[in-house]
């Protein structure tokens, strides 16, 4: 009975989703224009997502919860509600970060790490991140996933990060999941779900106090 149940668990793995084996796309043009024409359309998106941080100097993970909204052009609001509460807005090329002690603005063209990282989240919904000229792209794909390859070649991306992937779903062409390896060993992984598609978001999401 024992062996029958592990037979079947993984049968289970090897048809699923998650165990699927990535391999470079057949065609690579195709994967571009259809990723560059879906993300053209998409004009907003808000979604739950929860980050997982992996550091080498903790045995666990450092996990916290929220909520994204991306909207056209270059807006983006990260709220972080558990374990708390933490605020993260990035537009016009400011980054505001707001927590219960205090509320800090930066200016992200001086921040070059900050600027790549608010880049690649816009440029994968716009679309743009294929042609992003500080990284180096390749394309993997299972029937229902792509996965984005992104080598950094900038100095400063390549001094702190070792490779970012992106996980897309083919049904929408929309971010399943971000994964930021530093060159230290440590990990921030990203994944969205309950995904909502240009629904209606209003720009003050995107200042600080609202």
């Amino acid at each position: 009975m024992k062996i029958n149940t592990i037979l079947l668990s993984i049968y289970f793995l090897a048809t699923s989703g998650f165990a699927q084996t990535f391999t470079p796309v057949k065609d690579d043009a195709a994967i571009r224009k259809k990723f560059t024409e879906v993300s053209a359309g998409t004009k907003s998106i808000k979604s739950d997502f929860v980050q997982e941080k992996n550091l080498s100097m903790l045995a666990e993970k450092v996990k916290s919860k929220g909520v994204f909204y991306f909207k056209q052009k270059n807006m983006v609001r990260l709220e972080y509600t558990q374990p708390f509460k933490y605020l993260l807005i990035m537009n016009n090329g400011k980054a505001t970060i707001k927590d219960e002690a205090k509320t800090t603005q930066m200016d992200m063209h001086k921040t070059k790490v900050f600027q790549e990282v608010n880049n690649i989240i816009v440029d994968c919904v716009q679309g743009k991140a294929l042609s992003n000229p500080n990284f180096q792209v390749k394309i993997y794909e299972t029937p229902t996933q792509l996965r984005l390859d992104m080598k950094p070649t900038a100095k400063g991306m390549k001094e702190f990060f070792d490779n970012i992937l992106i996980y897309v779903d083919k049904r929408d062409y929309s971010v399943l999941k971000m994964q930021m390896n530093e060159l230290s060993g440590d990990n921030t992984i990203i994944t969205f779900t309950n995904k909502e598609i240009n629904g209606n978001i209003a720009d003050s999401l995107f200042t600080v106090g609202k």
